[in-house]
C-alpha cells in the first residue's frame, strides 16, 4: 500500500523526521513489490480513465499510462520512474499522483517502472548489470531500446519530469535542463518540497557546483556538446530529441519512504502548476 495524501500537521511531522542513517555504500532502505506497484499504478490509471498498454523489452514489459485531453493545444507533459533499481519511492508517488488525478489541462504520459527487473532485486542496474540510465546513446540495455523505440514514434513534450532518488543527498535537488532559459520551474518545486523534506543544503551535490541551492543546471547550449558524452542518461536524450524543458527530480533515499514519496509528488504538483501558470502568463486570452 502507498502512503495516503497527508493532511498537513503530518507533514509537519514527515519535515521534522530525521534521516535514518542506514545507507552505507548503497541503499539499504525499504523496497517495493514490483507486481503489486505496477497493478495498483495501472489500476487507479483505469479508474480515472486513462489508457494503459505495455511496451515489451525482451523479459521484461514497461508499463505505459497515457491520458490525452480533446484539445489538441494543451500541452504534453511526459514523467518517468523507477529508472534505478534501488529507487522505489518513485514509482510509489507516482501512483499517489494518479489516485490523486489532479493534473492540469494536458496531454500526459507516464512509464512508471522503467527496470521492474532491478526494483525486484533492490538494485540500481538491470538483470544484466546495466546501468539504464547511462544507456541513452548505445542502447545496449533492452529497456532503453524499447523504451527510445516507442518515444521515436511520438510528438516533442513540452515538460518532461524524472522521478530519482540519492542515497547519498543531505536533502532533495533537482537537475534543470533549461537551454532557452525559459521562466525555471526549480524554484517553485523547491518551494514547494520544502514543506515536506528538507533541501540539500551542500554546494556541491553529485559531484557538481549548484547553480542556487538545491539546484544544478549541468547542461547549457550552444556550449554543452552531448556528443563528446559517452554515456547518455535519460535527460539527455530527451533534451537533445524530445523536449526543451526537463527536470530530473532527486529526493534523498536516507529519508524514510513516506517522506521521499511526498517530496516527490510535491516537487511534481508544483511543477505541472507552474508550467501551467507560466503558459497562462505568455499566451493571455
Amino acid at each position: 500500500m502507498i502512503p495516503s495524501i497527508a493532511p498537513a500537521r503530518e507533514l509537519a511531522m514527515l519535515h521534522a523526521v530525521q534521516r535514518l542513517g542506514k545507507n552505507a555504500g548503497g541503499y539499504l532502505g525499504e523496497r517495493i513489490d514490483v507486481d503489486q506497484t505496477r497493478g495498483g499504478l495501472e489500476s487507479a490509471a483505469r479508474r480515472h480513465g486513462w489508457t494503459v498498454s505495455r511496451l515489451p523489452a525482451r523479459r521484461q514489459e514497461l508499463t505505459l499510462l497515457q491520458r490525452p485531453v480533446a484539445n489538441p493545444m494543451a500541452p504534453r507533459l511526459y514523467l518517468s520512474a523507477g529508472m534505478h533499481g534501488d529507487e522505489p519511492a518513485g514509482p510509489l508517488a507516482l501512483q499517489q499522483l494518479l489516485e490523486e488525478n489532479r493534473w492540469p489541462e494536458a496531454h500526459l504520459t507516464v512509464i512508471p517502472l522503467l527496470n521492474p527487473g532491478g526494483l525486484a532485486q533492490n538494485r540500481r542496474e538491470n538483470e544484466d548489470g546495466i546501468d539504464i540510465n547511462r544507456d541513452y546513446r548505445h542502447f545496449r540495455s533492452p529497456e532503453a531500446r524499447a523504451h527510445v523505440d516507442w518515444l521515436d514514434t511520438q510528438p516533442s513534450f513540452d515538460l518532461t519530469l524524472l522521478l530519482h532518488e540519492d542515497w547519498e543527498s543531505h536533502g532533495f535537488y533537482c537537475y534543470e535542463l533549461n537551454p532557452d532559459r525559459r521562466p525555471s520551474l526549480a524554484r517553485p518545486i523547491l518551494d514547494a518540497v520544502s514543506k515536506v523534506c528538507p533541501i540539500d543544503p551542500t554546494s556541491v551535490i553529485d559531484g557538481r557546483p549548484i547553480s542556487e541551492p538545491g539546484i544544478i543546471r549541468p547542461m547549457e547550449w550552444p556550449d554543452f556538446q552531448p556528443l563528446q558524452r559517452p554515456e547518455w542518461p535519460e535527460a539527455l536524450w530527451l533534451g537533445v530529441n524530445k523536449t526543451r524543458l526537463n527536470y530530473t527530480l532527486e529526493a534523498p533515499s536516507d529519508w524514510p519512504i513516506p517522506v521521499r514519496v511526498q517530496a516527490l509528488a510535491a516537487a511534481v504538483r508544483a511543477a505541472a502548476e507552474a508550467h501551467a501558470t507560466s503558459l497562462l502568463r505568455s499566451n493571455p486570452a
